[in-house]
């Protein structure tokens, strides 16, 4: 897959038109160099095999600054097992609450074809495992780490009952990345780990270290994944 490329946004999260449009085609001239190159690390990051990025529109308001990357899971035969969004958000003057100048924020979802897992109670903790665990096995330094985990289940009556039930977790988190030289913080492993929880949501194998395929040729998962998936997602 073609490296990933976007357009920066000053506050702008619309698709742009008019002056919004120019703004956010016009953003990199105006961006600080700290969020530029933080930018650029992720717009140059190449996901490992079965997981696609795509830069999206931010959304406003929630920082003078911010960048945003889309990702979908695909399984063998393409179809989608997964998809999440990564935002960088950047405010040069800092945050009081993020105790920094950058934060990344995430949303993570899948179908959970596995009843047993679907049913395990210890489900949530397990899976907010897996987003730390991935910043820990890469040597990442964050703080002000939240976020929910949040599993559902739909039952199909009536027209519908012949669906068998389906259940979904929803991972929504947001962290403070450590800043390094310059005042830039290591976005292209945050990414790498985000793609590290993708691919232990969806069940996909872990890629060794020498495997040398993206930002996911990463340490072993500090946690046993999901099991594989099995077939593609309900449809709604």
């Amino acid at each position: 897959m073609a490296a990933a490329q976007g357009r920066l946004t000053d506050g702008a999260g619309g698709a742009g038109d008019g002056k919004d449009g120019e703004r956010e085609l016009n953003a990199d001239a105006f961006a600080p160099l700290p969020f530029r190159a933080a930018v650029d690390a992720l717009r140059a990051a190449r996901p490992r095999p079965r997981i696609e990025l795509e830069p999206v529109t931010p959304p406003r308001r929630l920082a003078p600054y911010a960048y945003a990357l889309e990702a979908a899971v695909l399984d063998e035969d393409g179809d989608e097992l997964a998809d999440g969004r990564l935002i960088l958000l950047h405010d040069p003057d800092g945050h009081e609450a993020w105790r920094g100048a950058f934060r990344l924020v995430t949303l993570v979802r899948a179908e959970l074809h596995e009843p047993e897992m679907a049913a395990d109670p210890l489900l949530p903790e397990v899976s907010w495992s897996w987003l730390t665990g991935a910043m820990d096995a890469r040597g990442l330094g964050y703080q002000e780490a939240g976020g929910t985990v949040t599993r559902a289940s739909s039952h199909y009556f009536g027209a519908l009952e012949e669906r068998p039930a389906a259940s979904q977790i929803e991972i929504r988190a947001s962290w403070t990345p450590r800043e390094g030289l310059g005042g830039v913080p290591d976005t292209a492993g945050h990414l790498a780990a985000w793609c590290d929880l993708l691919a232990q949501v969806t069940g996909l194998p872990p890629l060794g270290a020498s495997a040398g395929e993206g930002p996911s040729a990463a340490p072993a998962a500090p946690v046993v994944p999901l099991p594989q998936r099995r077939g593609p997602r309900p449809q709604r």
